[in-house]
């Protein structure tokens, strides 16, 4: 047992460097990573050590402008117009605001993927049930269908993710079906097939992998669009309701004070706007490293670098 870990160990470190130096190369991307690192953290950390700060009032430091520290290092953005700090109501809010986007782009990318596998592989009439399904559910306008369900539903964070999901399927659906029509004509699948080969491992250790990485780029892409789809949920009043709290649901409360205290949206807005931005520059990122015919331009960069 211990030779196996000596073994598997230096592979394991050896290939994070690897990636490590392929995001270094990329400059944009890593910085990208690293503010992506920073709202995680938030969203981990966030409520248990601000918690109790995002939610005291002060009464006395209602909307505080930005940059004045006499109320103490936490009022560095500012405060809203209850006198709570700015800083430690965004890093609260990271939390919600991760946790419905992750989890709706989760839930949509294995439902989707596994309709898409099985329209793209299988001939059966079945094939073209899903397909039919998809063309409904794409039929809606995804932010028009999630007014709706959500003015008939309580505009809780399980029903504010599961409609995301539901409008995001398709996406994941027709790109693994695409991908999956265009794989099953190859050689090594076909060889797979001659060797007797059951249809469930064809489809799971020969094609999955070769489209996981095109939805691992997407699924980056569609985090940013379902964080920004929340955000406008909430902005209009039909997403997360106080006392929870979210970057979208900031912006809204900040509204009506944006000519005497623009800070109050500003930054929860600048929130959004950054971790949107990061995501779509690591996609870009991730789509080079995870395509086999372009990963060299990075590992080149990374041994000059070296």
């Amino acid at each position: 047992m211990s030779d196996t870990r000596t073994l598997t160990e230096p592979k394991e470190r050896g290939a994070a460097s690897r990636w490590l130096k392929m995001l270094w190369v990329d400059k944009p991307a890593f910085c990208a990573a690293l503010f992506l690192l920073i709202v995680v953290l938030c969203a981990l950390f966030g409520p248990m050590l601000m918690g109790d700060m995002a939610t005291r009032q002060n009464l006395r430091g209602r909307n505080a402008p930005p940059f004045d520290l006499a109320q103490g290092w936490a009022y560095v953005l500012g405060a809203d117009a209850l006198g709570r700090p700015l800083l430690a109501r965004i890093a609260v809010a990271a939390q919600n605001t991760i946790m419905v986007a992750a989890g709706a782009v989760l839930g949509s990318a294995v439902i989707g993927c596994a309709l898409g596998l099985v329209a793209g592989y299988s001939r059966k009439r079945a094939a073209q049930w899903i397909m039919r399904l998809g063309d409904v559910i794409m039929s809606f306008p995804s932010l028009l269908l999630a007014v709706i369900v959500l003015y008939m539903l309580e505009p809780s964070v399980a029903n504010i993710v599961l409609v995301l999901a539901i409008t995001r399927i398709p996406v994941y659906l027709r790109t693994t079906r695409a991908e999956v029509l265009e794989i099953r004509e190859r050689m090594f699948v076909s060889a797979a097939r001659v060797m007797g080969a059951s249809d469930r491992r064809i489809v799971f250790r020969h094609i999955l992998p070769v489209v996981l990485p095109t939805l691992v780029t997407i699924a980056t892409l569609d985090f940013a669009f379902v964080m920004l789809a929340e955000s406008s949920l909430s902005f209009l009043g039909i997403g997360i309701q106080a006392p929870e709290i979210t970057w979208g649901l900031m912006v809204s409360q900040g509204r009506q004070y944006l000519t005497t205290a623009w800070w109050l949206s500003f930054w929860p807005g600048l929130a959004i706007i950054l971790t949107t931005l990061s995501l779509n520059l690591l996609s870009n990122w991730l789509r080079i490293a995870l395509d086999p015919a372009q990963r060299w331009r990075l590992e080149m960069g990374g041994r000059r670098n070296g």
